[in-house]
């Protein structure tokens, strides 16, 4: 049998899906939004979106004048998919292609905004890698977003982590104090509903 090799798996999610045949394609990421406006910083913000893939929350940082974005995945194909939507604009960012738990970042952020990639870390030394990382080199605020513990417990055909509002805050309570979360229904493009909870945190 096979060992898992992630990067093989999302390349191949990325390379025959369409964005209308994933769970988590969303129109306009307004929850994200809001989060990433009411960090109360500037346009100037470093801000990094791990596990964006070929998400649109670029699009619209972009478009609200956003000037200091990067965009994290494992995937190769899925930011090639952002970057061809995107343009001449795609040239506005940073596209870094790595799994989350062996980023080496060569910069701080002052936004880290993460929705549904760190559930998918389901190992004690994933999570403790990742938690290392976003408390070495987050300056200001951290937005994460997860299935919520009424949200599914598989995504891709790879079991997930679920959360809640206090097991999230445990998780980062070393380096973070939770602002504030919310949960929401997703709706996915066709037609199930996934719940997500989404928390953020500032740096302590």
């Amino acid at each position: 049998m096979n060992a898992y090799d992630p990067q093989n798996h999302w390349e191949n999610v990325y390379e025959t899906k369409n964005p209308d045949q994933v769970s988590w394609t969303q129109k306009k990421p307004e929850t994200s939004l809001d989060f990433i406006r009411s960090s109360g910083l500037g346009k100037d913000a470093s801000i990094i979106d791990v596990g964006g893939g070929d998400s649109h929350l670029v699009d619209f940082l972009l478009k609200e004048g956003y000037e200091n974005i990067t965009i994290l995945d494992i995937s190769a194909k899925a930011l090639d998919r952002a970057k061809q939507r995107l343009g001449k604009a795609a040239d506005k960012v940073k596209w870094i292609t790595t799994d989350i738990t062996a980023f080496e970042p060569a910069e701080t952020y002052d936004i880290w905004h993460d929705r549904a990639a760190f559930h998918f870390l389901t190992t004690p030394e994933q999570v403790s890698k990742y938690i290392n990382i976003a408390e070495k080199n987050i300056t200001h605020c951290m937005i994460l977003g997860t299935f919520s513990r009424n949200g599914p417990t598989r995504c891709s055909g790879l079991d997930i982590q679920q959360y809640d509002e206090q097991s999230l805050a445990q998780q980062f309570e070393k380096g973070f104090e939770k602002i504030k979360c919310i949960t929401e229904d997703h709706t996915t493009p066709f037609g199930t509903t996934q719940n997500f909870v989404f928390c953020s945190f500032k740096k302590r």
